[in-house]
């Protein structure tokens, strides 16, 4: 075997959000919850991480970068996943490059790992999430494992909870387990992105700076000190979760919006339940929520529904393309980009939904009516960084083209 070989895969994974909470666990080490959750994927095009995985015998070390930084692997997150992959291993040939690599040679070869997120890192965007779903199934391609998604999700569940809910598209349901082993906790997929083709998501990014508390400790308090937590956890999200996959097989979007909405809101009731009190949302957020609940109520049905993950970011979602272009006309009217924006840096993602809007520059913006259903016509330029634009989207999926990797085929260092 020739000491010079560079082996690599690139794969692509999405981020997700809940709509139905994943907060606390009744196992640190494992990262097992309390509750059952469910989330819908967002589409890669938008918000993904994107991960190159290479093995070589010239490789003295494991080494990983992080949006071109060099990450300490150190951490137990990131061994429990290489340890737990590793074991699964399977004998890897590439004839063409007269490459052999035996299952006992795993346990001996050193990785190199880049990853690179198209979004802001620990801002509330679920990137841990994306980042240990897509190193997880990078590597089981590149060890040609035999492990389907949802028992690839069970190692991913191991470098951090949610992560295990990006191996599938659509809407996917994490389910808590009973074994102490956590071999029964792992994602399903409910239904594919196109069960629901209608939806549309717009995220109000309010501060894409990191948190000051971070979930592992804020959820280690809650579990401690809540009382909601642990009522919540027992009666409160069983019923809720069979109800949120009825009404996901359903397309109900009443119901979905009322169920995320008063997640969202029970799980900030939970955080500021815990001790000392953890304020993930800010004026901002609260600002959103009332322009949502009130056009909601003036409409007799809900148009949208919002929930917040651990941050200030709102994520909306849009019954369809028509409520959204309406949502998008309200959120610019109280949040216009600040005079020093222009609205092609302002408005991320799927930009179509402008043209829907009538929206075609900073002018148009201006001249957008107060809407009817508030009393104030206050604006709040720059409280909002930007709008991303998106919908629900497909699982993690493997890069064929060289040119995407993040790894020299040569060295196997960063390009």
């Amino acid at each position: 075997m020739g000491e010079k070989w560079v082996l690599m895969k690139t794969a692509q994974t999405p981020t997700n959000i809940a709509v139905i909470k994943y907060w606390g666990k009744r196992d640190e080490t494992l990262i097992l919850p309390v509750n059952d959750s469910i989330s819908v994927t967002l589409d890669p095009a938008h918000l993904c991480t994107t991960t190159t995985v290479a093995v070589s015998p010239a490789f003295q070390q494991d080494r990983m970068w992080l949006n071109g930084k060099e990450m300490s692997l150190s951490g137990g997150r990131y061994q429990n996943c290489l340890r737990e992959i590793r074991k699964r291993a399977r004998e890897v040939e590439d004839k063409e490059r007269g490459i052999k690599i035996e299952k006992k040679d795993w346990e001996k070869l050193h990785l190199h790992i880049a990853s690179y997120n198209n979004f802001p890192t620990a801002a509330g965007l679920a990137s841990s999430a994306a980042g240990f779903a897509c190193l997880v199934f990078a590597l089981a391609k590149l060890m040609n494992v035999s492990e389907d998604e949802s028992q690839l999700s069970a190692i991913a569940r191991q470098g951090s909870g949610s992560a295990c809910r990006s191996l599938f598209g659509g809407f996917v349901k994490w389910i808590m387990g009973k074994e102490d082993d956590g071999s029964d906790s792992l994602a399903v997929q409910l239904v594919d992105e196109k069960h629901w083709e209608d939806l549309f998501i717009i995220i109000a990014v309010v501060s894409s700076r990191q948190k000051e508390t971070s979930s592992t400790s804020g959820m280690r308090e809650s579990v401690e000190t809540s009382s909601l937590l642990q009522h919540r956890a027992k009666e409160v999200v069983p019923k809720r979760t069979i109800q949120m996959e009825e009404a996901i097989q359903n397309r109900d979007f009443a119901s979905f919006a009322k169920l995320a909405c008063a997640d969202s809101n029970q799980f900030h009731a939970v955080c500021l339940d815990t001790l000392p009190p953890i304020f993930y949302m800010n004026d901002t957020s609260h600002r959103i929520i009332s322009y949502v609940e009130k056009w909601n109520r003036s409409e007799g049905t809900p148009q949208v529904a919002y929930t917040f993950d651990a941050g200030p970011n709102a994520v909306l979602i849009a019954r369809d393309r028509k409520a959204a272009a309406q949502l998008i006309q309200r959120l610019l009217f109280y949040f216009p980009p600040k005079s020093d924006t222009d609205l092609d840096s302002y408005l991320l993602g799927d930009k179509t939904i402008l043209k829907d809007a009538g929206l075609e520059g900073l002018e148009d913006v201006k001249a957008l009516s107060p809407p009817p259903e508030n009393g104030s016509a206050q604006k709040y330029p720059g409280d909002v960084s930007y709008f991303i634009c998106t919908r629900p989207g497909k699982g993690p999926i493997l890069l064929s083209n060289d040119k995407l990797a993040l790894l020299d085929p040569e060295t196997g260092l960063p390009k």
